[in-house]
């Protein structure tokens, strides 16, 4: 081999070596400076809460101080209480890529899709643990499916707006002669065939609309949760509940636009999606502890005074009893045909939820309420 085939072989030999060196490191694992990382987002955030001292405003302004620790740079902007949109112009927004996330009643999206209904109404779940277990039903499973595949909203979970719905007005809303001609804000349009089963007037309406209504006399009562009664409780004193489910599901979803979560890096998203699911948590716990410490202050088992009035189950069913199947059949009539087998499936699976996990079986009921006692202040 003479000089010039040699220097020829050294140079090809080399570049062999960088060609299988770089292979080898593509190959490899990188190190973290390497990897991608989250890139910041500046996200709008629309909710149908009022904003702190309500637990799920709570739990929301923390996921608005939590986002830029895990993602340096970001903004979460929030809107409470339909300050940016109604749940259904939400819903619309989300859907058009003009929304980035929502936190709202699943059932106030059903002008939107009918669909949503499925999982509203009275008397289904009726404990805290088959509230908490409600994701693992084949009823939500098949609305998350959809809502991604024909409505292009990516949801999270689910979080616990209340362990005792009910009734508050400046009257004591018990029987359903109670109920007699009086108006009564609904949450949405589930709600209004119990309403009508006792001979109310059902009056759909915006969370943040009501203290004012309330106050004018547009509406005698409201439905609402515990959370919901802290934040009306000079304006509707009595508030009267009967647990998980008594008066209606109330099920909130955590969502976001695919428009623009498909736009994001896979790791913004995984950091996005962590701190979603903290928020979820931390909600769920201060949803627990803000009923369980305003029952413990405004709590009373004297009807006729004001307070949180905890019916008893002969109440209960005297009012269920009362509505018997109205609620089925009116969220039938307005779903199309292929959609009435799911309502009889969640009451099928919500009911036995129910009897699987009996009150006092979840850990929720087991959370040591001192821990948070300090940011929920009950005045």
């Amino acid at each position: 081999m003479d000089r010039n085939q040699m220097h020829r072989f050294g140079v090809s030999a080399a570049a062999a070596i960088c060609v299988a060196a770089f292979s080898a490191t593509l190959g490899a694992p990188q190190p973290a400076y390497a990897q991608d990382k989250p890139k910041p987002v500046v996200l709008r955030f629309a909710a149908d809460f009022t904003p702190p001292p309500h637990p799920a405003g709570m739990a929301l302004k923390y996921f608005a101080e939590r986002l830029p620790q895990v993602i340096p740079g970001s903004e979460a902007r929030l809107y409470y209480a339909g300050a940016l949109y109604t749940i259904p112009e939400a819903f619309e927004a989300m859907r058009q890529g003009n929304l980035e996330m929502t936190w709202m009643q699943m059932g106030k999206a059903a002008p939107v899709d009918a669909w949503m209904m499925t999982i509203v109404g009275p008397g289904v779940l009726t404990t805290v643990g088959a509230v908490e277990n409600l994701e693992k039903t084949k009823t939500y499973q098949m609305l998350v499916e959809r809502l991604a595949k024909n409505q292009a909203i990516k949801v999270f979970g689910i979080g616990h707006m209340s362990f005792g719905m009910g009734v508050g007005g400046k009257k004591r809303y018990i029987k359903p002669a109670d109920f007699v001609g009086r108006k009564i804000r609904s949450m949405g349009p589930v709600e209004n065939p119990s309403l009508e089963a006792w001979k109310a007037n059902p009056v759909v309406m915006a969370f943040g609309e009501v203290p004012t209504a309330l106050e004018s006399g547009v509406i005698d009562g409201l439905m609402t949760s515990l959370g919901g009664f802290f934040v009306v409780k000079e304006q509707a004193p009595f508030y009267t509940t009967g647990g998980a489910g008594a008066f209606t599901g109330d099920y909130y979803m955590v969502s976001a636009s695919r428009r623009w979560w498909d736009r994001l890096t896979p790791a913004t998203q995984t950091a996005l999606e962590k701190v979603i699911h903290e928020t979820i948590q931390v909600q769920k716990e201060l949803n627990w502890c803000n009923d369980k410490l305003t029952y413990e202050k405004y709590g009373t088992k004297d009807p006729s005074k004001p307070g949180v009035y905890w019916m008893t189950p002969q109440e209960v069913s005297a009012l269920t009893g009362a509505v018997g199947d109205a609620t089925t059949r009116f969220v039938k009539s307005k779903m199309p045909p292929e959609a009435s087998p799911w309502v009889d499936t969640f009451i099928k699976e919500g009911r036995d939820l129910s009897r699987q996990h009996p009150v006092g079986s979840s850990w929720i009921e087991k959370i040591d309420c001192a821990k948070h006692a300090s940011k929920i202040v009950i005045r």
